[in-house]
């Protein structure tokens, strides 16, 4: 199985430029989960919202033209799950689990603690959004194997983004954010990239639009696939692809050795 992710920035603007389809069939995919969509399913050519020889499932926020998540799958999902507990992360598409059997795939967008004002005004949100989906998984994964792909907006380490001593006070790599992080890796979830790449640097999923910062590799690894313990031990490749162009973010994912299950009911 191979599982990929990608914060698509606008999936109605990849879909004009040529590139969605094209990468959709060329990922050699099985799972493909996207993050900020900004679109309803309604909004979305026949083609792009229901391609041929895929299952796809939406979860929009209230506002249009926002935030969004999605997946897509070769198989269809058992269940599909929308709604965290608590109902004020409900209202922007943030969160979107496919089960398969007892696997479990989610594709959560996690909020920015940037506030309106671009201060960290919103940082508390975030914090409270990471801890309640968190807890979601935590419950989920005693049932089978869960990956959590998307956009974390937040980079764990210094390794993570090209410029940290310039960031240590800018949301996205504030401690309070990291410890976040640390307290889902403490509890058994396992950053599969990092696993596989313990000390490389350089590695980032997003960049700046402007000022040459994808040209020179200034960027941030805030795009990631965190595996429950079991989902861990099954998953034998991790990768960034850096190269694939149309969003600010490039896409991350694993390749796992099992097969998705679909239980007719």
């Amino acid at each position: 199985m191979r599982i990929v992710s990608w914060n698509v920035n606008g999936l109605r603007a990849l879909a004009k430029k040529g590139v969605f389809l094209d990468f959709l069939e060329s990922c050699e995919a099985d799972v493909v989960a996207l993050q900020e969509t900004r679109t309803l399913e309604s909004q979305l050519p026949n083609n792009v919202g229901h391609p041929k020889g895929w299952h796809s499932y939406f979860s929009s926020a209230e506002r249009l033209g926002y935030s969004g998540v999605a997946i897509y799958s070769r198989k269809p999902a058992d269940n599909i799950l929308t709604q965290l507990p608590d109902d004020r992360f409900n209202h922007e598409g943030r969160y979107l689990v496919a089960r398969f059997g007892r696997v479990s795939i989610a594709s959560i967008y996690f909020p920015n603690g940037a506030g309106k004002d671009r201060d960290n005004s919103r940082v508390p949100f975030k914090l409270e959004f990471y801890a309640c989906a968190k807890k979601t998984l935590d419950r989920m994964r005693k049932y089978g194997p869960v990956w959590v792909v998307g956009d974390f907006n937040t980079a764990h380490t210094a390794i993570d983004l090209a410029r940290p001593k310039q960031n240590e006070k800018t949301t996205g790599f504030l401690p309070v954010e990291r410890d976040a992080l640390d307290e889902w890796m403490r509890t058994g979830w396992v950053d599969l990239f990092r696993r596989q790449h313990p000390e490389e640097p350089d590695h980032y999923t997003w960049w700046r639009q402007w000022g040459g910062s994808r040209e020179n590799n200034v960027g941030w690894r805030i795009d990631y696939v965190l595996a429950s313990p079991s989902a861990a031990r099954l998953t034998t490749n991790s990768f960034i692809w850096a190269n694939t162009l149309g969003s600010d973010h490039c896409p991350v994912g694993v390749d796992a050795k099992i097969q998705l299950e679909h239980r007719a009911s």
